[in-house]
């Protein structure tokens, strides 16, 4: 149990950039967080890492450190999103209850979405029988995720860049209209894949699937406030009203087209 709290503890204070700025505890706060505890992970347990899971921690420091980056910078190069990002329901002063209650649950969930790993290597560590298989499955699926992830960010800049004005229905966007999301979604699949070779207990696999439910939520919610806010821009598009009724959300072939009625995905 001492690792856990190790890990929560590193997780508080790497999220505490978020009292900065309240936005930061789930954009760029998550992805320093999520970078720092994957490296954590492997150095705690670094006896008895293996390559898959040393490769998936590789994986998810990427991702995190890519996202905040890429965050950081595009707060300070998009006006159009830096006008998202500082609009009056953001800038407004947040109770202090109300700030130490998101601090603590985002470092809570942070450690539950590293956590399948972490509990894969502790368990290998206290010599539980451990399927390597699972964790090369998992690993290659979390990098699938972080590639696409990636792709959509570039395509999405590049059709910007050719048309700050219209949305973008192309590449990536042609199969499902959130492929970022999709691909972050894919990713935490993969990590989550490797409990069912690390042989993990009740309460271990409790941790890890509300970690995992907890960043699907978070996918769906974001893409709902995606949607609201494209339904205000293009809303009376006739193409884009074509677009939205034939391209999947999120999930490729799964035909779920609109969340917006859906409140309880409001964060």
């Amino acid at each position: 149990m001492s690792y856990l709290l190790l890990l929560l503890a590193i997780s508080f204070a790497v999220s505490a950039v978020g009292w900065i700025y309240f936005i930061y505890f789930f954009s760029i706060g998550y992805g320093l967080a999520i970078s720092v505890l994957a490296v954590a992970s492997a150095v705690i347990f670094r006896d008895v890492v293996t390559l898959p899971v040393l490769l998936l921690c590789g994986v998810l420091f990427v991702y995190g450190i890519r996202l905040a980056l890429y965050l950081f910078l595009r707060e300070r190069k998009s006006p159009s999103y830096k006008k998202i990002l500082y609009q009056p329901d953001n800038t407004q002063k947040k109770p202090l209850f109300a700030m130490f209650m998101i601090w603590i649950s985002c470092a809570l969930l942070y450690v539950g979405q590293i956590s399948p790993a972490t509990f894969y290597l502790y368990n290998l560590a206290n010599g539980v029988a451990v399927s390597e298989v699972w964790a090369w499955v998992g690993m290659a699926v979390a990098a699938l995720g972080v590639l696409i992830e990636m792709v959509a960010d570039a395509q999405k800049s590049a059709a910007k860049k050719v048309d700050a004005s219209k949305y973008v229905s192309t590449g990536l966007y042609r199969i499902v209209r959130c492929p970022n999301y999709f691909g972050e979604v894919l990713m935490w699949t993969g990590s989550f894949i490797i409990c069912f070779g690390a042989s993990c207990t009740l309460w271990q696999w409790v941790i890890a699937s509300l970690g995992y439910i907890g960043i699907v939520y978070v996918m769906f919610s974001g893409a709902r406030r995606l949607e609201l806010r494209q339904a205000e821009v293009y809303g009376k598009d006739p193409e884009f009203q074509k677009y939205i009724k034939s391209t999947p959300l999120i999930l490729p072939l799964v035909p779920i087209y609109s969340v917006a009625k859906h409140t309880w995905l409001k964060g």
